[in-house]
């Protein structure tokens, strides 16, 4: 029965008797139902009381609606509701989800009252999703489609011929279509689908609550298959039939009830259907829910991760529970003798399983072991659902005295130094709730996510990632992706320290303080604990508490400054410092973002390494020499004119006016590029000399501009790559000794997929337009900020530090990432006649992180006064009134 308060039915039929115009009446009864119904949620009614009552009042509206429409014909067709309609499911801005089963053929009357049905439905503010099919068609496009099989098999009658419905469900039943084996691997096939197209992993910036892996998706794949299967009407029929324990039945029901919670408030902030948990919401819905900034996590991280760890919670349910259909349903019949392994565990059917019940009580070690059997017997396909379920039941047992248990802490040990399978194992371990168990500092991770467009995944996915990516480098097939990387892996005289140090990288975020500090500590801790050496556990700390260094390093700092190599080796002091952080920095990279690595990052890096292995060669007591860096630039680069035909007289009159910074921050096919050009073009006094080539060893189109040194140049060339949409990756400017400046940009296109040839010419004419006129300094244009910008704010920050090795200025600038942010700062820098030597551009996430290298107008570092003006307006230009404060944590 409706609830009179939120539909009175006697009132709404006596309204329809007296009026000839209906569609207001249900329009207005349906308005008002909502209405009832989100005031009552407002005031704390859980969703799972809520949508079975709006199923109830749609069924009210739509099944007076097909009586008024169909009139005469009413009983010459069937309405049935399918879909989450059809399990008495409906949210505020779901569809309503209809089948119209008729007789065939369709008398003519009948379907033109059916499309007044339908438009009648749309009037009244119903979202339709209708289809019209015959019994036969039914049965056709159900053995077609298993989606369609799907919707019947949960399809409940609302109206018109019941004895239309009946037939239909008997045409659509398991014995006539569909049985029971497959129909489950039709929905198994179909989830693993779905999930890959989710990056197999809910745990994205903005997940989708409803198709995301652990989503309400997987909770109806468990009711699908125990309905086609074992005919249960519900998901509690499960534990009746021992498939469901009492807490795995009350798991699943709280996680659907937490989804069905946020999934109505997020339709009504909506306004509409939408199931993606979008920036626009998140912050909306974590206040909705209660949640509040606290000191070193925000309220909307707080709410996420509650959210990330549900679905975590339910993604294993489902797992568990599908291995258990499968052997129930696909290998019932089989019967195969056990592989005995060891007392504790054997093989059975290719999945792995306890030899009886009380192996955790008895061995609570074993809960380790497990998994090192599977790493050690790749043939495994899987653990028996029984054995899941009874590591669920004794994970509890891991606990202090577990932990000191020298059985547990050599079982650790060995998983991370086994040939193969260490990241199946510790995903393994994670997914089964094992791992932050055993490292509680792991657990308080689990499902953490950073309000941010930097990290993309929570920490303990992004951390398994790292450790993934680095094994991934061990293995001889995908050599070829990292030539390098893989080279000095394969000589890594103990890559478990590296994995352990991948494992602790990122352990103490969200903690406060610095999270690098608190995780060399964690990490020097357990490995002691684990009867590493103190050497290899100082090791192991040092790697956690230096894993940004390098990155740092090579975005933020000059690395063709020899004075930044000699520090950088100093820090690292050894090789061996140097090619474990080397590794540990690039696979963290990738696992913070796909979209982050590319070639002009992996150049980077690969630049520092190299310069750094050269100065630890030498010895830190003999730092690297400037003059004999420019040497032997300059030797290459003759080397490669001569071959281009160029006198070294003609090359010694164009260098005769270039600085030593020149020669250090090109390399000599670069040196040997512009010199060649500036000597076919002649005299570029009257027209600036601008070469446009794709640079595929740096991932990007590298623009050179070569022209008399005037004021506004640096600015009007950012200003006109700014205009055609380009992402500047790095701009290197060098003044020479008359009055000439080189300034090279590394530069791509956001979309990609442009013609390169017509995207040079295009790049080559606007700059030669820009720069036309020095003179002019056009104001930067402002673009729409994209939608995902829009919903973080971050506190602009303008330090400025001394370089005065170089003589010098260096500016920091962290700004929210907007369009035009670089043209803005090359026209303010203008406004001022500053000269920007060099700049170190880096977008991460919604923040750029940019350093400017400058002089004044006189080539002197900048005095106090111009640096107070310079971040007075900067600041003014970039910061918002929003209260949100970003923390870097950094990578």
């Amino acid at each position: 029965m409706i609830d009179r308060q939120l539909l009175d039915l006697d009132a709404l039929d006596r309204a329809l008797t007296d009026t000839a115009n209906v569609t207001p009446v249900l329009q207005r009864a349906l308005a008002d139902a909502d209405d009832t119904l989100s005031a009552r949620f407002l005031d704390g009614e859980p969703a799972f009381k809520l949508v079975p009552l709006r199923a109830a009042v749609m069924d009210a509206v739509v099944t007076r609606a097909w009586a008024i429409c169909l009139g005469d014909l009413a009983d010459h067709a069937c309405l049935a509701a399918v879909g989450g309609y059809g399990r008495g499911e409906l949210h505020p801005g779901s569809d309503t989800d209809l089948m119209i089963i008729i007789p065939a053929p369709l008398p003519e009357a009948l379907e033109s009252r059916l499309s007044d049905l339908v438009t009648r439905l749309w009037d009244i503010g119903i979202e339709v999703g209708h289809s019209v099919r015959s019994v036969n068609d039914c049965v056709e496009q159900a053995r077609r489609d298993i989606t369609v099989a799907t919707n019947l098999m949960e399809a409940r009658p609302l109206a018109g011929d019941r004895s239309l419905f009946d037939a239909m469900d008997a045409a659509t039943s398991p014995y006539r279509i569909w049985s029971g084996p497959d129909f489950f691997e039709a929905k198994w096939a179909e989830q693993q689908k779905r999930h890959e197209r989710y990056d197999d992993t809910a745990y994205n910036l903005e997940p989708n609550l409803k198709e995301s892996p652990g989503g309400l998706r997987d909770i109806h794949m468990i009711g699908w298959v125990a309905k086609r299967h074992f005919n249960a009407g519900a998901l509690s029929d499960l534990v009746d039939l021992g498939f469901l324990s009492e807490s795995e039945y009350e798991e699943l029901i709280q996680g659907q009830h937490f989804l069905w919670d946020i999934r109505f408030a997020l339709h009504r902030l909506a306004g509409r259907r939408e199931d993606r948990l979008l920036f626009d919401y998140q912050a909306d819905l974590a206040r909705q829910f209660g949640y509040k900034d606290a000191e070193h996590t925000l309220a909307v991280e707080q709410f996420m991760q509650r959210y990330y760890r549900m679905i975590k919670r339910l993604s294993r349910l489902n797992e568990m529970l599908l291995q258990l259909y499968q052997e129930t349903i696909l290998y019932t019949e089989l019967d195969e003798k056990p592989q005995l392994l060891n007392k504790r565990f054997q093989i059975k059917r290719g999945f792995i399983e306890i030899t009886h019940r009380n192996v955790f009580q008895r061995y609570p070690f074993a809960m380790l072991e497990l998994f090192l059997l599977m790493q050690q017997h790749p043939e495994i396909r899987g653990i028996r659902a029984a054995t899941i379920r009874q590591l669920r039941e004794h994970r509890h047992r891991i606990n202090n005295a577990f932990r000191r248990d020298l059985r547990a802490r050599s079982l650790f040990m060995e998983i991370f130094r086994q040939p193969a399978g260490i990241t199946h194992a510790l995903r393994r371990m994670h997914s089964h709730g094992i791992l932050g168990r055993y490292i509680p500092a792991f657990a308080t991770i689990t499902g953490r996510m950073q309000y941010d467009l930097f990290h993309v995944y929570t920490v303990d996915t992004h951390t398994l990632m790292v450790v993934s990516n680095l094994r991934r480098l061990s293995v001889p097939e995908h050599r070829d992706e990292f030539p390098l990387l893989s080279e000095i892996h394969s000589r890594l005289p103990k890559p478990e320290l590296l994995y352990l140090a991948a494992l602790f990288h990122d352990i103490a975020k969200g903690r406060g303080g610095d999270h690098s500090e608190l995780g060399a500590e964690d990490a020097y801790a357990f490995c002691l604990q684990h009867g590493l050496s103190r050497y290899d556990c100082r090791f192991v700390a040092w790697l956690v508490r230096k894993h940004l260094l390098m990155s740092m390093t090579a975005q933020r700092r000059d690395i063709s400054d020899p004075g930044v190599i000699n520090e950088f080796a100093g820090e690292v002091g050894d090789r061996k410092h140097l090619e474990y952080l080397y590794l540990l920095t690039v696979a963290d990279i990738r696992a913070t973002d796909a979209k982050l690595w590319n070639n002009w990052r992996k150049s980077l890096l690969q630049e520092l390494y190299r310069r750094t292995a050269q100065a630890l060669r030498r010895g830190l007591g003999q730092p690297i020499d400037e003059d004999e860096l420019v040497a032997e630039a300059q030797h290459r680069a003759r080397e490669l004119l001569r071959h281009k035909g160029l006198h070294h007289m003609t090359v010694r009159s164009i260098w005769r006016h270039f600085t030593p910074d020149y020669f250090l921050r090109y390399s000599a096919a670069e040196v040997a590029w512009h010199t060649a050009a500036i000597h076919a073009a002649g005299d570029a006094a009257h027209a600036p000399l601008v070469l446009v080539e794709p640079d595929t060893q740096r991932g990007g189109i590298e623009v050179f501009i070569y022209t008399r040194d005037r004021d506004n140049i640096f600015a009007l060339a950012v200003s006109a790559l700014d205009q055609l949409s380009l992402d500047i990756l790095d701009a290197r400017i060098i003044t020479t000794d008359n009055g000439y400046t080189l300034d090279s940009f590394l530069v791509h296109t956001p979309t990609g997929g442009d013609d390169p040839t017509a995207t040079a010419v295009t790049i080559r004419e606007t700059l030669r337009t820009h720069l036309a006129d020095p003179k002019t300094l056009p104001e930067p244009a402002t673009g729409a900020t994209p939608r995902r910008l829009r919903h973080f704010n971050t506190m602009t920050q303008v330090d400025f530090s001394d370089d005065t090795r170089n003589n010098r200025t260096a500016m920091e600038l962290i700004a929210g990432d907007q369009p035009g942010l670089l043209a803005q700062v090359g026209y303010t820098l203008a406004r001022h006649g500053l000269r920007v030597q060099n700049a170190k551009i880096a977008t991460l996430g919604e923040r750029a992180e940019d350093v400017f290298f400058m002089t004044d107008d006189a080539n002197a570092p900048l005095g106090s006064a111009i640096r107070q003006q310079l971040r007075s307006e900067l600041l003014s230009a970039f910061d918002d009134d929003s209260d949100i404060m970003r923390r870097g944590d950094g990578v």
